[in-house]
């Protein structure tokens, strides 16, 4: 009985692996640079506390950022440009 359960447990484990791997290995590497850009919001959707925002760039780019705070459609926001050591980009709200 006890080694189903452990075997339950390794198959989840590797299957959460494969499903998203990018982010555990993203997750290890260390934050390269950071720099501040230009955007505007033009959609805001979620349910509870995290949105998610559709966000123009101020080089006609989208993207999309999640974050728990209200932001008004239109407005134009300071986003931060992160880039990690292993070279993945991603957006966010600074804090």
């Amino acid at each position: 009985m006890h080694a189903a359960g452990v075997a339950l447990i390794v198959a989840l484990s590797a299957v959460l692996l494969l499903i998203d791997p990018q982010k555990w290995t993203n997750d290890a590497s260390p934050i390269r640079s950071v720099e501040h850009v230009g955007a505007m919001v033009r959609s805001g959707q979620g349910r509870g506390q995290l949105i998610q925002y559709l966000l123009f760039l101020d080089n006609g780019s989208t993207v999309l950022v999640s974050d728990n705070r209200p932001r008004l459609v239109g407005s134009t926001v300071t986003l931060e440009r992160v880039t990690r050591d292993n070279g993945f980009i991603f957006y966010r709200f600074p804090e």
